[in-house]
């Protein structure tokens, strides 16, 4: 009897247990998603001015009845390189603008443009944006090492996202996604006339009636080339030697602009 109220304490233990692993179970969608792009690198020059990247992609294992009725919602993002900035406010001292403040952001694209079949808001739920992080507005911009109030942080952060986008490094493009067929479509992000170089991510995302559902992503490598990928990889590479001649560069310049334009 002892052996048997035993088995039936551990059951029931366990039964709960299980269930609860049942219930946490992610949920599966039949839908999937495809995408491909014309190139996976490109090259650019000094005469750069900007650029159209268009990206094809169709959804597989849909339902009809749910494309008929547009509840299907597709996002688009061309994500830079990630790298931590550092975001800085000017205050006035004694009358002289300073930077006082500073708060620097781990792990963000250099770049991000966005394209979607409608307003990203009008998708889904800014909680369910925040959780995939698409969007500008829903970009996870954790800061390094902050100890305060929210107050300041949604002050930098939004900081932040004015800087990149007038700066034309965020861009956005509400119904650049379009069903070119049942469930083929087509999708243009902007590559921006400074864009960072280095590995980007074209990653597009799956929303059904406000719920994502899936994801796919490739690689794209951008690359200066020429002259300008020379300078580049000396900046980088080396530095000290760098710095070292372009101040002797600047030296030997304003000496012969002194020695041509001296008035005898």
């Amino acid at each position: 009897m002892r052996a048997l109220a035993t088995l039936l304490f551990v059951l029931g233990l366990a039964l709960p247990a299980g269930a609860q692993v049942l219930e946490d179970r992610p949920v599966e969608f039949p839908e999937k998603l495809e995408i491909g792009i014309s190139t996976d690198e490109i090259a650019i020059s000094s005469d750069f001015r900007g650029a159209d990247l268009t990206i094809f992609g169709a959804i597989e294992g849909y339902d009809p009845a749910l494309l008929a009725q547009s509840k299907y919602d597709i996002v688009v993002a061309l994500e830079g390189p990630k790298d931590n900035n550092t975001v800085r406010i000017k205050e006035r001292v004694f009358g002289i603008w300073v930077n006082r403040r500073s708060m620097t952001f781990e792990l963000v694209p250099e770049s991000y443009s966005l394209s979607s079949t409608r307003d990203v808001e009008t998708i889904a739920e800014p909680a369910m944006l925040n959780g995939v992080g698409v969007g500008i507005q829903h970009i996870r911009l954790s800061p390094i090492g902050y100890v305060g109030d929210g107050s300041k942080l949604t002050e930098f952060r939004d900081a932040f996202r004015r800087l990149k986008e007038s700066g034309g490094f965020y861009q956005r493009d509400p119904g650049g996604v379009q069903f070119i067929s049942a469930s083929l479509f087509k999708a243009t992000v902007k590559l921006p006339a400074n864009v960072p170089n280095g590995t980007h991510v074209v990653r597009a995302h799956l929303f059904r009636d406000g719920v994502f559902i899936a994801e796919k992503a490739l690689p794209l490598r951008v690359m200066k080339t020429g002259i300008e990928q020379m300078i580049s990889n000396a900046a980088y590479n080396n530095s000290l030697a760098y710095g070292l001649f372009s101040v002797l560069l600047a030296l030997l310049t304003g000496w012969l602009a002194s020695v041509v334009f001296r008035k005898d």
